[in-house]
């Protein structure tokens, strides 16, 4: 059986309508990156985080069964395997990016956050910061904060948001407390020489 937070995290990443795909990445540059030795490096988007040691990688398991032009699935790492049940929350960290061609309407990276405070409020996420701009290294991305109590396990929630090379990456980080939350944003970085599309 799924898991909670999977179901939760499946549901942070918004999917493209079916008939349409994303642009397809010029050069040899993968847009999904990839993960080794707990680092996971994307060239394409310019960053790169530091998977705590010992995180599970559940990567390739959210990326089944998808379809394309379905949204990007790049790095799905929990803090220990989602089916295990624990008494805090499981932190983790998801990044997804899907095609701008998904949302018309979109004109700054700020109107995506209609749909996904939508999606976190029906999972029962309340918006402790609605989006504010948020700098990482030289880097800036708006990034907006949701909180949860499930029983007595607080859960706590970011994400950041960029628009990219026709894409709209969104990076998410969930923890038992803030801290921890911004413990993980510190393990993220994007390179200099990426330039912000917002």
């Amino acid at each position: 059986m799924v898991s909670r937070i999977i179901l939760l995290f499946l549901s942070l990443i918004p999917l493209a309508p079916a008939q349409e795909t994303p642009p397809k990445p010029q050069g040899k540059a993968d847009p999904l990156g990839s993960l080794a030795e707990n680092l996971y490096r994307n060239p394409f988007f310019g960053f790169s985080f530091k998977v705590p040691v010992s995180w599970v990688d559940r990567t390739d398991a959210m990326r089944e069964g998808s379809e394309p032009g379905k949204s990007l699935v790049m790095l799905c790492v929990f803090q220990h395997p989602p089916e295990v049940t624990a008494e805090s929350a499981n932190s983790a960290a998801v990044f997804a990016a899907e095609s701008t061609a998904s949302y018309p309407k979109l004109k700054t990276t700020l109107d995506y956050f209609g749909p996904l405070q939508e999606v976190t409020k029906a999972k029962g996420f309340q918006v402790a910061n609605p989006p504010y701009p948020f700098t990482v290294g030289t880097k800036e991305l708006l990034r907006a904060d949701f909180t949860r109590q499930v029983g007595s396990v607080p859960f706590f929630q970011s994400t950041l948001v960029t628009v990219e090379k026709g894409y709209i990456v969104s990076l998410t980080f969930l923890g038992s407390d803030n801290d921890e939350v911004e413990g993980l944003i510190e393990k993220l970085s994007f390179s200099a020489r990426k330039a912000s599309s917002q």
